[in-house]
């Protein structure tokens, strides 16, 4: 009976030492530990997360979208959970179709090692990710298996002007184009919610903490039909003569509007990982090229100013033109003959263009030069912009007056060439050209312009010009019967390994229409052409077609 009681009463103490225990437990969970088991729960309970901004919408001038944002969803995993079952295999070969993604890149996602949380797939539609979360194996929902948020953004023509848009980053930032160059205005903020969960981890509240803000939208001076147009012409031009690259531009000579800037290899906006990166370059901008005879015009047009020439001025041709140790010639051989200053823009005339340049002198010539803007950045609102390559007098050899007022010598850009030529079609004015129209429906100021020229010289170059169209001129199979037009040839050997190379070459036509108060400029630039090199056989056709196609479409009477 004794050792009964003795081992009734060790139970009661040890009942009295667990119960001393459990009560000091919970004193020091209710007290001390109140406050992170509280926040813990509430962890547990309550999650904050981002809500990422709609970005800015990017629009043709007639409000066509080129670039827009849609609702998405990021498929999330947490692999701690789902390893824990034996399904993974079988919810990768589930997921991997809905997602466009290999079914052993899924499971490996699945399965991530240490880790509770792993992205799975990117900007999933929404369709695809509600039906994602509806998953079902063995007549259960998934478990692991969760979505966030995001934004996709989308280019409704794909191909349309897809080198001056960019694109994004997987972070949503802009990583090329405008969506670079405008990315804070077009990013918009992030907003921020806060979901309530039940004990089984299920929303039972969503509360908007912070406000998302959508970015602002940008309006192009871009007509979306005449984008087209011109793309479809340069892809012609690749088609008949493989080049390297080809660019066009057409710009509204008054105001420095860019009405069309297409490149050549296109590439789809939607998919920039199908073309070699080399495509993707805005050539307009970024690529530098030794214009040519399209340069004559500069040459002309500072000479004229300083009244050294005149439009009649007749200047004595030979065969050949020694300059120190270079022999220049024309693209045509001929005898001693004479030329005015209109003829040698008309024939392009090599010799004739550097008599007017030696008349000039190098200070002088190099003044106009960078009077018209070259060596320096037009300015446009474009990223990546080159300003060119320009030498100072001080670095000229005793032949560079034999090269450089022929186009030779100088490297430019596609852009400053357009917009020196605006120049000459507006009357005198050099304005920088520009390619945003408006920032969330506020019109963006036109860019001022200075005086560079006359109107009187101006006008005087224009009328020269048109005698490149004409017969006998180097472009007149680029004539539009009813309209008058004006423009300039160049043909230009390319530098290659630091020679000019005698096979590859740069076709160029500028032009511009009509000639009395030009309403476009076009310019056309065509980088080793294959079968024929000739700026007049590559170049101007191409000018033709699109200014073609422009003037009706844009209500440009004719003469």
């Amino acid at each position: 009976m004794v050792a009964i009681d003795r081992r009734v009463g060790y139970i009661f103490v040890a009942f009295l030492a667990l119960l001393a225990v459990a009560v000091a437990r919970a004193g020091y969970l209710g007290v001390i530990q109140a406050g992170s088991l509280q926040r813990d729960a509430v962890s547990e309970q309550i999650t904050d997360e981002p809500v990422p901004a709609m970005r800015g919408a990017i629009t043709d001038s007639t409000g066509v979208e080129l670039a827009l944002s849609e609702s998405a969803d990021d498929v999330i995993a947490d692999p701690i959970l789902i390893t824990q079952h034996e399904s993974a295999m079988q919810l990768a070969q589930m997921l991997a179709p809905r997602l466009h993604l290999p079914v052993l890149t899924v499971l490996a996602t699945l399965t991530k090692p240490h880790s509770g949380y792993s992205i799975v797939g990117r900007e999933v539609p929404p369709a695809a990710a509600k039906a994602i979360m509806g998953l079902q194996i063995g007549g259960k929902p998934v478990d692991g298996i969760s979505l966030a948020p995001d934004v996709k953004r989308v280019y409704p023509r794909s191909w349309t002007a897809s080198q001056i848009l960019g694109g994004v980053n997987a972070a949503g930032a802009g990583d090329g184009g405008l969506e670079y160059q405008y990315n804070s205005l077009l990013a918009g903020r992030a907003g921020e919610r806060r979901i309530v969960n039940d004990g089984q981890g299920h929303a039972i509240a969503i509360d908007n903490v912070r406000a998302m803000v959508p970015g602002k939208t940008l309006k192009l001076t871009l007509n979306g039909a005449l984008q087209d147009e011109v793309e479809q012409v340069l892809a012609g031009v690749g088609a008949e003569y493989s080049p390297q690259g080809a660019t066009a531009i057409v710009m509204n000579p008054s105001t420095g509007a860019i009405l069309a800037l297409a490149n050549w290899p296109r590439v789809n906006a939607n998919d920039p990982g199908g073309a070699p990166a080399a495509d993707g370059v805005d050539r307009a901008v970024d690529d530098s090229y030794e214009p040519g005879s399209t340069f004559k015009a500069v040459t002309v047009s500072g000479a004229i100013q300083d009244g050294l020439v005149t439009p009649n001025t007749q200047l004595d041709i030979p065969p050949v033109l020694q300059v120190a140790d270079r022999q220049i010639h024309d693209a045509e051989d001929h005898g001693y003959e004479t030329l005015t200053v209109a003829q040698v823009l008309q024939v392009s005339s090599n010799i004739g263009a550097d008599e007017i340049g030696m008349r000039l002198g190098p200070n002088r010539f190099n003044y106009w030069v960078r009077r018209f803007g070259f060596g320096s950045p037009t300015g446009v609102n474009l990223p990546g912009e080159q300003p060119g390559i320009v030498l100072e007098p001080s670095q000229y050899s005793g032949s560079s007056m034999g090269n450089l007022p022929m186009g030779q010598g100088e490297s430019v850009t596609p852009i400053q060439m357009a917009t020196a030529y605006s120049a000459i079609a507006n009357g005198g004015v050099l304005r920088p050209p520009h390619i945003v129209a408006a920032i969330g429906n506020k019109p963006v100021p036109v860019p001022a312009g200075h005086r560079i020229l006359s109107q009187t010289t101006a006008a005087e170059v224009r009328t020269m010009l048109r005698g490149v169209l004409a017969d006998g001129g180097t472009a007149s199979g680029a004539a539009i019967a009813g309209y008058d037009m004006a423009g300039k040839t160049g043909t230009a050997n390319m530098v290659v390994d630091g020679k000019y190379s005698n096979t590859e070459f740069v076709a160029s036509f500028i032009g511009m229409v009509p000639v009395n108060d030009p309403k476009l400029v076009v310019a056309v630039i065509v980088t080793d052409p294959k079968g024929s090199i000739y700026g007049g056989s590559v170049a101007a056709p191409a000018f033709q077609k699109i200014v073609g196609w422009a003037v009706p479409y844009l209500g440009i009477s004719p003469n």
